[in-house]
C-alpha cells in the first residue's frame, strides 16, 4: 500500500491492518553516463512496494535525501547539511510514528548510507519512542545470494554496474541509455592506497572519480527482472519476520524503564 494513495479513512485502516511501515532511503546522485539520478530511490522505492504488494505493509511517499557528499561534484545531485540531514530523519521517523506506526523499517537503497543509517537507528535512543525501528540492510539469504551471484558476468558490483543497471532496466527501461555505457570497466584507481586501512570522506572519490564503478555492458533487462525478484521476495520475508517481532518493543520499554529509573533509590 502506498501512502500517498489511500484515502484518510484507508489510511488509518492501512495502520491498523499492518503497524508496518516502509521507509525506503535513496538519492539523487549521478550514475555514470547512462542511469538516471534517481536510480537508488527509484529502484527503492519500486521494490518496497511489490514487497508490499506480497507481505502487506505502508510505503513511505518516495524519499530522496540521504548521505551523498560524496557526489557534490556532479550535476543534478542533491544534499543536505549534515545536521538537517538527520534532523529530517529523525522528525520523518517521529512523524510515521505519530501517523500510529509501532514499528518502522529503513530499507537501504543507496551504499552511501551504509554509515548514516545505523547510527539514524540508534539515535531513537535519546528519547524515548512510541515505535520501533528495523534497519533492513539488504541480505538476502544464502541461496538467494548464490542465485544473484549465477545471473552477473562481472566481480564489481559498486554503483551504476551489471546488476544496478540490470535492475533499472526492468523497473524503468526509458530511463537507461545502454548506448552510453562507457567501452571500458570502471576499477579502483587506489589513490589513497598510501594510507591503508584508513577511511575518508573522499575515499569514494579516490576510487570513482567518474562516479561509475563496475561494468555496466553485459547488463540485461532479463538479468534485472531476476534480480529484483529475489530482492522483492527478501524483503516480503523481512517485512514479515517484523510483524511477529515482539522482543525489540519489549526491549524498548525495558530499557527506557531504566533510564527512567536511573538515580532512583
Amino acid at each position: 500500500m502506498l501512502w500517498e494513495q489511500l484515502t484518510s479513512a484507508d489510511f488509518a485502516r492501512a495502520v491498523k491492518e499492518t503497524g508496518v511501515c516502509v521507509l525506503t532511503l535513496g538519492v539523487v546522485e549521478k550514475h555514470g553516463e547512462h542511469m538516471p539520478l534517481g536510480t537508488d530511490f527509484l529502484n527503492g522505492h519500486r521494490e518496497a512496494c511489490l514487497a508490499a504488494a506480497i507481505e502487506p505493509a505502508v510505503v513511505f511517499p518516495p524519499f530522496y535525501f540521504g548521505q551523498i557528499y560524496e557526489a557534490r561534484c556532479y550535476p543534478g545531485t542533491l544534499t543536505l547539511p549534515p545536521t538537517l540531514l538527520l534532523d529530517l530523519l529523525l522528525n520523518v521517523l517521529d512523524e510515521i510514528g505519530r501517523n500510529g506506526f509501532k514499528k518502522i523499517i529503513l530499507y537501504n537503497a543507496h551504499g552511501g548510507n551504509n554509515y548514516l543509517l545505523p547510527f539514524l537507528a540508534q539515535t531513537t535512543l535519546w528519547t524515548e519512542k512510541p515505535y520501533s525501528v528495523y534497519l533492513y540492510k539488504g541480505e538476502l539469504g544464502e541461496e538467494r545470494a548464490r542465485q544473484w551471484q549465477a545471473l552477473l558476468e562481472t566481480d564489481n558490483h559498486m554503483h551504476a554496474c551489471e546488476c544496478e543497471t540490470s535492475v533499472t532496466l526492468a523497473n524503468f527501461p526509458d530511463l537507461v541509455h545502454m548506448e552510453r555505457v562507457p567501452k571500458e570497466p570502471a576499477e579502483p584507481l587506489g589513490r589513497m592506497a598510501q594510507v591503508p586501512g584508513a577511511f575518508a570522506g573522499i575515499s569514494w572519490y579516490a576510487n570513482y572519480p567518474e562516479h561509475y564503478a563496475g561494468d555496466a555492458r553485459t547488463a540485461s533487462i532479463e538479468k534485472g527482472r531476476a534480480l529484483v525478484k529475489l530482492t522483492v521476495e527478501a524483503l516480503a520475508e523481512f517485512i514479515a519476520r517484523v510483524k511477529a517481532d515482539e522482543a525489540a518493543p519489549a526491549l524498548n520499554a525495558e530499557f527506557y524503564a531504566r533510564v527512567r529509573d536511573l538515580g532512583k533509590e
